[in-house]
């Protein structure tokens, strides 16, 4: 079968903020792991597959139609996103346009939290052109329908409407060492940027799921929460190999695993595969970490090749933080910082503004905090409400979303709003005090000199005047 995979592009980039926070309320230039790793699914079962990041790309919808045309495929898979779930589903209308016979298939936390809100948008606005959706971890369920498209109506994970009802049997989570890596062969790392990482870089998932259970992750709609499923280290060790031989020019690679260091023996035995196979010596990696985090292991993936910490930090109050569940404290997120900043490592702490319960004082709070640790950069976003968390919920309760329609997520120039809006605390103040806190963070000449004490190669310097440029761009356009 041939199938076309698009992460479809849009009018304008979603959110300058994100774009240059480097995490998205919308979307930003970030790999497509999930996506190239179905790709690479498919193509081991003997599929024909084409894969279109459209943003990435810079491509407009004429672009992906005379795509969609020269290549003719039986199906295609849309990625989707709350804010964009208009554009998204308007591509399904595109391709029946072309081919009425093409079966249309939308993936992403959005759609997985609402189906029956997707399909009821697609029926009375683009003329019923999705034909199915899948829910949760797709990649066996897309890989079945690829395999027997007749049987769309009873493949597990595999939602579709029957007689005006919504058709799903839910699936099992899959095996993560029958998964396979990522068709990167169908992208150039050229392409993809980021200020925190050094270029070229490529991604890696050495697991699935998280130990978390934060109120406002919406990826808990699509792996289940509480449950890690870690691949086998030969298989990472294998890939981490792969990658270098495929792209002999990258500079880092990123494990883009949620909480990396959760499973203490797995993360150690980790690291020693990396420095026995000699990788250490060759290229360096980041990761993501929670602040509670076991610091012994830290000195080891030190000397395993880890340059930087991507830390959700969140919010410099313990009220904040306990309001969203994040199941960390204060203390341990500053002994953290310390421990990571003696050790040499890189670090980039995220923070919000907009808890439940959010003040002045405490928004002000949490720009105090991030100041106080040793972190190289920082990204401040407003919380985002997601459909399908339990803050989705708990917003539209007590009337705090602003939002009505999904239209709704996005200004006139199509940048993702800020969407909480609490009588103690408006939307607009939200927006004050993230800018507030980006200006406030990297206008202090310390935090200046600490970023170019940092810049160890020419790598780190394209990354950081990347991210020079974005801040720039952010706010001129405000």
């Amino acid at each position: 079968m041939k199938i076309f995979i698009l992460n479809p592009p849009y009018v304008k980039d979603f959110c300058r903020s994100a774009r240059w926070a480097a995490k998205s309320r919308g979307r930003v230039q970030r790999h497509p792991d999930y996506l190239l790793t179905l790709a690479g699914l498919l193509l081991q079962r003997g599929h024909e597959v084409k894969f279109i990041d459209g943003p990435v790309l810079d491509l407009n919808r004429e672009d992906i139609k005379e795509l969609l045309k020269s290549f003719s495929p039986e199906l295609v898979v849309i990625h989707t996103t709350t804010p964009s779930i208009y554009n998204d589903l308007e591509y399904a209308k595109n391709v029946k346009e072309i081919s009425e016979n093409t079966i249309t298939l939308a993936v992403g936390p959005h759609v997985s939290a609402v189906p029956e809100n997707t399909f009821e948008i697609a029926q009375s606005k683009f003329n019923s052109s999705l034909d199915a959706i899948a829910i949760g971890e797709y990649d066996f369920s897309i890989a079945e329908l690829a395999d027997n498209p007749s049987n769309i109506n009873n493949i597990p994970g595999i939602a579709t409407i029957i007689d005006g009802k919504l058709n799903y049997q839910k699936a099992p989570l899959c095996d993560v060492n029958m998964l396979p890596e990522p068709a990167w062969s169908l992208i150039r790392p050229e392409n993809y940027y980021d200020a925190g990482k050094r270029f070229p870089f490529l991604t890696l998932i050495n697991a699935r799921g998280c130990i978390g259970n934060c109120s406002f992750c919406c990826y808990h709609n699509v792996i289940s929460p509480g449950k890690l499923r870690q691949r086998n280290i030969d298989l990472v060790i294998t890939e981490m190999e792969h990658d270098l031989a495929l792209f002999p020019q990258l500079k880092e690679i990123m494990f883009e695993t949620d909480t990396f260091a959760t499973n203490y023996a797995y993360t150690e035995n980790l690291c020693k595969s990396i420095i026995s196979s000699g990788l250490n010596k060759r290229i360096s990696w980041s990761c993501n970490l929670r602040v509670d985090t076991n610091l012994d292991l830290l000195p080891l993936m030190k000397e395993a090749g880890c340059r930087m910490l991507m830390t959700g930090f969140e919010f410099g109050t313990q009220e904040a933080l306990n309001s969203v569940r994040k199941g960390t404290t204060l203390a341990q997120a500053k002994k953290y910082a310390e421990t990571a900043n003696k050790l040499g490592f890189i670090l980039h702490g995220c923070f919000m503004i907009g808890a439940p319960n959010e003040t002045i004082e405490s928004a002000k709070e949490t720009i105090r905090f991030a100041k106080s640790l040793p972190c190289d950069t920082v990204q401040f976003a407003g919380l985002c409400p997601y459909p399908g968390t339990p803050l989705y919920d708990w917003a539209v309760k007590n009337n705090y979303l602003i939002a009505k329609d999904w239209t709704e997520w996005l200004n006139k120039e199509h940048e993702q709003c800020t969407l909480l809006n609490y009588p103690q605390m408006s939307s607009n103040a939200i927006d004050y005090y993230i800018d507030r806190g980006l200006k406030s963070f990297y206008l202090r000449p310390q935090q200046i000199l600490r970023m170019i004490l940092n810049l160890r190669s020419f790598s780190d310097i394209q990354r950081k005047l990347f991210g020079f440029k974005s801040f720039l761009d952010y706010f001129k356009g405000k």
